[in-house]
């Protein structure tokens, strides 16, 4: 080696005590901004400068990316074979593994991984094939399965078990979904495919039941470094445990606290639980901070206290000065979405860089309003948390039965609706059109029986339920709120194809409540297609703007990893943050916590919480908000409040 690394100069005593540590189990708690990369890094470098040899160091990350910098950084400081460190995600390292094992499962070596569209289609092929029709209620189809599926194989129970935990509307169809899954493992086998998920699985398989393998791979990885250990699932922590079981050498790196995953997958217990599976295991703490400002610390350190099942630490600034987090408690959503919208503009007026300030809310839907102000004042954005509001699929299917409400003669409504059915594609739906557009009244021809002879078989039943939220629709007549005629829409046989169709259909739902909600501001549709039409037109010319400097709106989930100078926090109230489908237990308490945590240390230096006094519920009708109990447990010397014309200049 032709350099001694400094560790003692580069790393602050935290961070050398775990990169110094000997062999055995080793819990890494990692604060937010505390350096786990840097320390990481250290690591793999000490344990090469100690004799270990790189091919005999297993480095597992949640992203290539994430591995291929650390292993960067280790040939930086200290030049080796660093090229022949095992680094890489879970999935990339099973598939390095698999390519020479896998004929001992009856696969062949030349195996396809299918991508989640591929899987998708071949689960929908294997619906075909068993030939399911429609029963009491709609059949998951690829996406849901999909997830049923996968969740199954990581957290490692019956789908049974998946369908009473996440998705219990499908749980008359379990028999089936069983079924489908075995002809799907069948297919896959006889196809020389392999999902994402049995990438994984399999690996375990050898590990587990091939006891030359298992011997093999155990004697190879001496060490074993796993980061964001708070993420893993089941199936990957058993893969780990499996590995190490020999030499028990395994470092894990993680912040219990920003455990906010379990609806992936993601098992809190096992960063819990770690020094239970490997008595005797050090057990070291990352807590100063590198990010943030002393004050915004003090208010994270207070938000996550009030959690029983922790590690506990306290987050120490490297910085010296800073200010306190301002809360502001606008009128409502709009006001909100004004005042969000202000101070934005200011943080820019002052020197803070767009792309160094960010919106954080719980749930995507909860962006909608901001978005649209943003839109108006021509401030450009970027959302994370997926496209935007009212560019969303379920949104749009909404959008499409108001539209040929007002113009019956509108092909694109038309035959958007048409080709969410099963066996109607393009060529089918402009005969229907072309059909209906002819009679003069479309929707009355729509709704006859005689159109029923031009359907599908496959679509049948489907256009029946279309028929009948068609005369739903029409009988309601087009003088009332457009909030009554999206509800009508929606519950009329739409909330059925959503949750068949869509993977993330509760979080759906929430959207189209909030765009009901949104829709009691008109009094008449023609009023809420023209807004929603300008709003749309705008975004579409902003996306064709090419600059980077753009604010970004994200979800917490979405934004965990990164960080601003400038964060909001939005919408803290009672039944939106907590998220009110997420707290029917301590333990769903406890990770919204830990979301309201991930969201403060996002911030550099300056963090805004915006708590509206009402909210509009979907009947159209305001009521008082409660602030949100996370914060009011926290001492309100950790934050100040400004009212809504607040003197701005005090941040800078």
């Amino acid at each position: 080696m032709n350099k001694k690394i400094k560790f003692e100069e580069d790393l602050n005593p935290q961070q050398l005590e775990v990169v110094k540590s000997g062999p055995g189990p080793i819990l890494v708690i990692a604060g937010a901004g505390s350096g786990k990369t840097r320390t990481l890094t250290y690591r793999v470098a000490h344990l090469i400068e100690s004799g270990i040899e790189p091919h005999r160091i297993l480095l597992l990350t949640f992203t290539n990316k994430a591995a291929g910098e650390m292993v960067n950084r280790v040939s930086a400081i200290a030049p080796s074979e660093t090229r022949k460190i095992w680094g890489g995600t879970f999935h990339s390292i099973a598939n390095r593994i698999l390519r020479i094992h896998i004929n001992r499962l009856g696969y062949e070596a030349n195996y396809t991984i299918m991508d989640q569209k591929d899987s998708q289609d071949l689960l929908e092929t294997c619906l075909q094939e068993l030939g399911h029709k429609k029963k009491d209620g709609i059949m998951p189809q690829g996406s849901a399965l999909l997830n049923i599926i996968s969740l199954a194989k990581n957290k490692r129970i019956p789908l049974k078990d998946i369908l009473e935990q996440r998705y219990p509307f499908f749980l008359d169809f379990v028999d089936e979904i069983e079924k489908i899954n075995d002809l799907y493992r069948d297919k896959k086998k006889k196809q020389n495919l392999l999902d994402f998920d049995d990438l994984l699985l399999f690996w375990l398989h050898l590990m587990e039941n091939d006891l030359d393998l298992h011997e093999y791979y155990s004697d190879r990885f001496q060490y074993i470094l796993v980061d964001e250990y708070q993420d893993t699932n089941k199936l990957q922590a058993d893969i780990i445990d499996t590995l190490a079981s020999k030499h028990k050498n395994i470092m894990v790196v993680g912040d219990d606290s920003q455990s906010i995953y379990s609806f992936r997958g993601a098992d809190f217990k096992n960063i819990m639980d770690f020094p239970k599976k490997y008595p005797g295991a050090k057990i070291c703490k990352l807590e100063y901070n590198y990010r943030s400002s002393p004050q915004i610390l003090d208010f994270a350190n207070e938000v996550i206290t009030f959690n029983e099942r922790q590690f506990r630490k306290t987050l120490k600034p490297i910085k010296d000065k800073g200010v306190h987090p301002y809360l502001i408690a606008p009128q409502n959503i709009f006001q909100q979405s004004t005042f969000v919208a202000n101070q934005i503009q200011e943080c820019i007026y002052n020197g803070i860089p767009a792309e160094e300030i960010a919106v954080l809310y719980r749930a995507h839907y909860h962006s909608m309003e901001l978005q649209m102000e943003l839109t108006r004042r021509n401030i450009q954005f970027e959302v994370r948390s997926g496209i935007r509001f009212f560019e969303q699929a379920h949104i749009k299917d909404i959008v499409s039965y108001l539209k040929i409400m007002l113009n019956p003669l509108d092909e694109i409504a038309w035959k958007r609706l048409m080709l969410i059915m099963p066996g109607i594609g393009n060529v089918t739906a402009q005969k229907i059109f072309s059909y209906i557009s002819k009679s003069g009244n479309p929707i009355k021809a729509c709704t006859e029986s005689k159109i029923l002879s031009k359907i599908p078989k496959a679509a049948k039943a489907h256009w029946v339920n279309f028929q009948n939220t068609l005369l739903s629709l029409i009988e309601m007549g087009m003088e009332i709120p457009p909030a009554n005629l999206i509800k009508c829409a929606f519950e009329n046989g739409y909330i059925d194809y959503m949750r068949a169709k869509y993977a993330d259909s509760m979080g759906r739902n929430e959207d189209i409540e909030q765009f009901i909600s949104f829709a009691w501001k008109f009094e008449t549709l023609p009023d809420l297609l023209s807004e929603l039409a300008l709003i749309t037109s705008s975004e579409t010319e902003e996306t064709e703007s090419q600059t980077d400097q753009k604010i970004k709106l994200t979800t917490i989930h979405q934004a965990k990893g990164l960080e601003w100078t400038a964060v909001f926090i939005i919408c803290l109230v009672e039944g939106r943050f907590p998220n009110a489908q997420n707290i029917k237990d301590l333990e769903e308490e406890e990770e919204e916590r830990r979301l309201f945590y991930v969201a403060s240390t996002r911030a550099k230096d300056h963090l805004f919480l915006c708590v509206p006094r009402y909210i509009k519920d979907s009947n159209g009708y305001a009521k008082v908000a409660k602030p949100s109990r996370f914060l009011r447990e926290i001492p309100e010397d950790c934050y100040k409040v400004i009212n809504e014309d607040g003197d701005y200049e005090t941040y800078y």
